[in-house]
């Protein structure tokens, strides 16, 4: 979006929370996010999915321009499929929204699990901590995050799990905008 962007990392460093992020070559209108509602009853049409449209206004807000979003059902099987799916089409990140909590259907994790080649234990960490500044629940998340195993083309994913919420699908966003170019850059083969 160039000088517009209002998370432009071109120019100079940012920082996330109080760390120093370095500057990336890469934009954010360059980089390609699914974002994946996991939840049985919006899947169902029993509860309308907040967590998705607050997760997409958050990226847009931000300057990601490709985004698509599902929403699908609870469960290890089914979040490991979508999650094969997202990486087989090339996304750059991978967000999935609940499934992280301690409830006999949350099993997000353990769908992710599987397709992590590396994981980035960091940014699970951070997005609990920051998360637990504004709710104190945020610390039984159990929200994974990595880099996935390659498609059958060779791209690479990021893969995260938010929690469910609308206010950790934004802040999750908030938390992650200030590091994806730069990681992205290093999945493309940029020098760190």
């Amino acid at each position: 979006m160039g000088s517009s962007d209002p998370i432009s990392t071109t120019a100079e460093a940012t920082t996330a929370g109080s760390v120093h992020v370095p500057p990336s070559p890469i934009a954010t209108a360059d980089i390609s996010v699914v974002v994946l509602t996991v939840s049985d009853r919006s899947s169902r049409g029993e509860r309308e999915d907040r967590s998705g449209p607050a997760a997409v206004e958050a990226l847009r807000g931000a300057g990601i321009e490709s985004i698509g979003r599902a929403v699908i059902p609870d469960g290890q099987e089914v979040v490991e499929s979508a999650l094969e799916d997202a990486i087989e089409a090339g996304a750059d990140l991978v967000l999935t929204l609940g499934g992280t909590g301690v409830g006999p259907r949350d099993q997000t994790p353990e769908g992710t699990r599987p397709l992590i080649e590396l994981e980035l234990p960091g940014v699970a960490e951070g997005l609990r901590a920051a998360g637990t500044r504004k709710v104190a629940t945020a610390a039984l998340s159990r929200g994974i995050a990595g880099i996935g195993r390659p498609s059958s083309g060779g791209h690479r994913s990021i893969i995260v799990n938010l929690p469910g919420s609308t206010g950790g699908a934004r802040d999750g966003v908030e938390y992650l905008m200030p590091l994806l170019p730069h990681l992205v850059d290093q999945l493309r083969g940029g020098d760190h």
